[in-house]
Order: C-alpha cells, then sequence, then structure tokens
C-alpha cells in the first residue's frame, strides 16, 4: 500500500450519472489485482470530506501497451463523487492502495460466470480482461448484467469485444428481460453448471446469489460494496458478519472486499 499523487488522462462520461477515469500512477497501484480498491481524496488539504473508495475496473495502458496507471468507474452519489467527475485531464487526485483482497483464480476454474449489477461491473471487469490476457477462452466465460434500467447497463461492449457472452436483464424492461439478473444465473447453473461464479453489486443481490451458489454446490467469490472511511481497518465502519463464527465480524477493507460466500452471514 502506498499513498501517491495520480494525474487524470481522461474523464469521461458513460452514463447520466457514470463516468470513467484513468488515472496515470506509479508501479505499486499498476500491479493491484482484480478486487482490489483504491481510497481516493476528491477534495484538497482544506476540505473536510473523507477519502472515497472504489474498485479498481483496469490498468491504463501507455506507449507500446505498457501498463502506466489504472482506470476507475465512478457513479455520482453525493457531494464527493460530484467533485471528483468534475476534474480534468490534468488534474491530480491523491490515492491511497491497492487495498485489501481481491478474486482469487485457481487454475481449474474452467467454466466461469461472471455477474454485476449496476456500477458493481467495475471489479468484473477487471478481472474478466485478466481472465482472458491470462489464456482462459472467452467462450468459457459469460457475463449475466443487470441494471435498473438501459442506462445502469455498463461496459457491455467491451465483454462483447472480449468474446464474453452476456445476459442482460433489467428493473424496468428497458433492456434485456424484465427481471433480476439472478433469475437467468441460476437457470444457467442449473443447465450448465459452472467452475465458480464471481459476483459484485448490491447486497441483494449478492445474497440470493450465495444463496444459489449453495443450493446448486458452486463456488462463489463475491465483492462487497460498503461504505467505508480509512480503508485500512482502523475505522471499523464496514463490517460485515462472518458465518463461520457466531458474534464476529470481518472487515471488508482488510478481509475482502471479495470473500467466498461461505464466510459471510447474509440478510435474509
Amino acid at each position: 500500500m502506498i499513498q501517491q499523487q495520480a494525474t487524470i488522462r481522461f474523464n469521461t462520461q458513460v452514463a447520466p450519472d457514470c463516468f470513467h477515469l484513468g488515472l496515470a500512477c506509479g508501479d505499486e497501484l499498476v500491479k493491484a489485482v482484480p478486487g482490489q480498491f483504491v481510497m481516493v481524496q476528491v477534495g484538497n488539504r482544506n476540505t473536510p470530506l473523507l477519502r472515497r473508495p472504489f474498485s479498481i475496473c483496469g490498468r491504463l495502458h501507455g506507449p507500446g501497451r505498457t501498463a502506466g496507471g489504472i482506470e476507475l468507474l465512478i457513479k455520482v452519489v453525493g457531494q464527493g463523487t460530484r467533485s471528483l467527475t468534475r476534474m480534468g485531464v490534468g488534474d491530480t487526485v491523491n490515492l491511497l492502495g491497492p487495498l485489501g483482497h481481491g478474486f482469487r483464480v485457481a487454475p481449474d476454474h474452467r467454466t466461469i460466470y461472471l455477474a454485476a449489477g449496476g456500477i458493481g461491473i467495475a471489479p468484473i471487469r477487471f478481472l474478466a480482461n485478466d481472465l482472458i490476457a491470462a489464456g482462459v477462452a472467452p467462450v468459457d466465460c459469460h457475463l449475466f448484467l443487470g441494471g435498473r434500467s438501459q442506462m445502469d447497463l455498463l461496459c457491455r461492449e467491451e465483454f462483447k469485444a472480449l468474446g464474453i457472452s452476456v445476459t442482460v436483464t433489467t428493473d424496468d424492461g428497458s433492456d434485456g428481460d424484465q427481471c433480476l439478473i439472478t433469475d437467468p444465473l441460476e437457470i444457467a447453473i442449473q443447465d450448465h453448471r459452472p467452475d465458480i461464479v464471481y459476483a459484485c453489486g448490491p447486497p441483494g443481490m449478492l445474497a440470493c446469489i450465495a444463496g444459489i451458489a449453495e443450493r446448486r454446490k458452486v463456488r462463489c467469490q463475491v465483492s462487497i460494496e460498503t461504505m467505508m472511511a480509512c480503508g485500512m481497518g482502523v475505522c471499523l465502519g464496514c463490517a460485515v458478519e462472518s458465518r463461520q463464527q457466531q458474534d464476529t465480524y470481518l472487515h471488508a477493507c482488510i478481509h475482502g472486499p471479495v470473500f467466498n460466500v461461505e464466510d459471510l452471514k447474509f440478510e435474509p
């Protein structure tokens, strides 16, 4: 983990309330693995704003395809994220990271299902690119992408460009089937059982996927989306209940944000 300044290389709006940022930074951050995150100082030293946590969604490539930075997906939800999305090329932000534990990929993972809801696509995008770069056949991967509406479906064309097939659902029926993304996911697991499922999205979605994985006896790792103030286990604000030990809590910033589903107790 290091703290460093990063320079904005691009800040592109990709949806009404979502932006794609490219940040040029040092080697340590470039070595991050899918599932890890950074804490971004969105104000200056004179502002009271806390750092904001963002999953790394990819590596920023420089000349000759060498890694020269990281990419983030930002959804505007308040003052801090709004300030960040208004910054321009050449502006600098202070980063702390890479933080947390990422997805764990085993050599025997051949058939892989990816599931993302809304802005949860960020670490899944990073993971997909690394899987394909590592030699996993695109035909052996499938993305299940859900959102409230068509505007929440991010990065779909990037997955298709990798050769990964995509199933889409929306709550309002504006794109794909009008249902929860967990519906086609469970059908697919029943019809063609994968070696593992990797998922990131809202708590309800992850709880449902955890239940499906348990019923179908499929390995599953989830990246937890939660508020955190420090990213280093000091504030204890990102506590999640452990399933393995009663009345014990884990912390998304230091024990996660990626967990095996059997390690977590999800709300019913």
